[in-house]
Parts: C-alpha cells; structure tokens; sequence
C-alpha cells in the first residue's frame, strides 16, 4: 500500500487477530473499566449494544454476551478468548484453557461462592442431612447434582431462571445460589449449609487456538496488560528524600513489594528513596514517614504493575 512503512506492513501480517467475547450483565461495567484501565477501551455505539470494538491489532472483533454463553462460545470456536466465571466453565463443562484468574468482580475483588443454603430454622446443618427427595432449586443444576451425589443425596434439583433465594420454603426446600457478600441470602432468611464451589472471573482461550504460537502470544499480551492493571489497584508509588543518617529508619517504615530503591543523591549526604504501597496505609505512612527524617514526600498513582 502506498506510503506504508515496510516494517509496519510486515509485523501487521504476523499479529493474530483474535476474537474476544466479554461478559454482559453484573460483570460488564467492572470488565469495560478494566479493559479501559488496561489501554484496551471497549467501543460501542451504545450501551445496549452486543458488538463493540477495541482498537488493538490484536483483536478483530469483540462481542458482549452472557457469561453463562461464553464458554461454550469459546470451546466451540467461535471466540478465540473469552471471560466468564468458573462457575459457568463448571456448569457447562466446556474444554477451555484458562490463561489466569482476574481478581476482580462486579462487589469486590474476592471470589464469589456457589453454596448450598436452607432457611434458617431448617433442622439440617449439613448437606449430609438432606433427606432422599429433597427439593433443590438452582441456576446450576448440573453442578448440583453433581455436589449432591458426591455426598450421597438424591434430590429433585430444580432449574430457576432467577430470584433462587425467594423459592424457599414454597417452591424449593433449598437452594444452590452464587453469593459475594451473603447479604441476599441473609435478607432472604436463608443460613448457607456448605459450599459447593469457589469461583473466581477467568480468561479463558479456545483450545485450538491457544496452540497457534501467533495467537497464544497475542493472549498473553493481553492478559500481562490486564494483570498489570489488577495488580495495581490499591498500591500508590511513594518517593521521597532523606539524609543519609535517616536512610535506616526511613526504610523500616516501608512496606514494599520488594525491596524499595534507593539512589544516593549528589553530594553523598542523602538519598532518594522510592516504593509501591498499599493505598491504605498511605494517610499513616506518610506522617510517619515525614517524622523519620523523609522530605519531598509524593504520592504518585500506578496503573499498571508487570513483575
């Protein structure tokens, strides 16, 4: 093409092109605000719409879907990565490869939980006392037959298309429902018996897809990219200065990652001293810090962390 640089033309014909399918519903806002964090920013012509863009050269195409879709999506081809919860990964039973958890969710940065609950003034305090027969309501009801058979309970497990916690005591005996905080289930006046499965958000690839070295490379950009920006939340960079016979006092006050980097100063009598932090400590460290002998304190925001 004219005026194309030579090089630009050829490394564009080596980059993977991949399709990448994100999460609709209660992880889309967290997924768009990583992804935007991570310099991928989502595009779309509106918030309702299903396809959207990234202007990356390794992504082709973006499609926003249910989580509950996505790894069959994935497994079957027609995304070459994905991101869904293992919740649904376990429930579909889809071969895909996970690249990595991302520690993020649409409450917290904690996992969710898919646990067994009954009403509070229920006489069973395990799955163990489930009775033969009993009623089990659920969003998932091949991984909870799955948990209830494990523990030798024969159960009519019940598909719910939603509101699970509210089936008990009329519809269902129990439930099996996925909780963040367990203040629902609470509110419901359900008490949660055991857990069936801790599930966290993941990137997941296409197996066959994830063999091509092309592609394979092009995810691991993508998810060092997201990584970065995860392991960045709640950590601040703190730089500072201080003489040389405060360095040691100074230094035990830091609670780095690593080892904090300290660079002497012209004339040998102070030093520069920086490290990465957890943003709540930051309104006591930097007091303490400045008690210590530190001077020329900043606090600088990261957005992204690579080891």
């Amino acid at each position: 093409m004219a005026g194309e640089h030579p090089l630009e033309g050829a490394q564009a014909s080596l980059v993977a092109m991949l399709r990448l399918v994100l999460p609709k519903g209660s992880l889309e806002r967290a997924t768009l605000e990583l992804f935007e964090s991570a310099d991928l920013r989502v595009v779309r012509s509106s918030d309702v719409d299903y396809r959207a863009s990234v202007r990356d050269h390794r992504i082709s195409d973006v499609r926003i879907l249910r989580p509950q879709e996505i790894p069959n999506y994935v497994a079957a081809g027609l995304f070459d990565l994905g991101i869904t919860g293992r919740d649904w990964v376990e429930e579909t039973g889809a071969e895909v490869v996970s690249l990595g958890e991302l520690a993020y969710s649409k409450a917290t940065s904690q996992p969710i939980r898919i646990v067994l609950a009954v009403a509070e003034g229920s006489p069973w305090r395990s799955v163990k006392d489930l009775p033969e027969g009993v009623r089990v309501s659920t969003e998932y009801p091949r991984l909870t037959e799955r948990f209830l058979l494990a523990n030798g309970v024969k159960a009519e497990v019940l598909l719910s298309y939603g509101a699970t916690e509210a089936k008990v005591p009329e519809i269902a005996d129990a439930v099996v429902e996925l909780t963040e905080t367990g203040r629902a289930l609470r509110a419901a006046g359900l008490r949660v018996l055991d857990t069936v499965l801790v599930s966290h958000t993941e990137l997941v690839a296409n197996t066959q897809s994830y063999e091509d070295p092309e592609k394979r490379r092009a995810m691991e950009d993508l998810n060092t990219l997201l990584q970065g920006v995860l392991e960045a939340r709640g950590r601040v960079l703190v730089k500072l200065n201080v003489a040389a016979g405060d360095l040691a006092r100074v230094i035990s006050l830091l609670p780095a990652m690593r080892s904090p980097t300290v660079s002497e100063l012209a004339g040998g009598d102070s030093y520069a001293v920086e490290t990465v932090v957890g943003k709540e400590s930051v309104n006591r460290l930097i007091p303490e810090l400045k008690a210590a002998g530190a001077s020329d304190i900043i606090e600088l925001p990261i957005s992204k962390i690579v080891p």
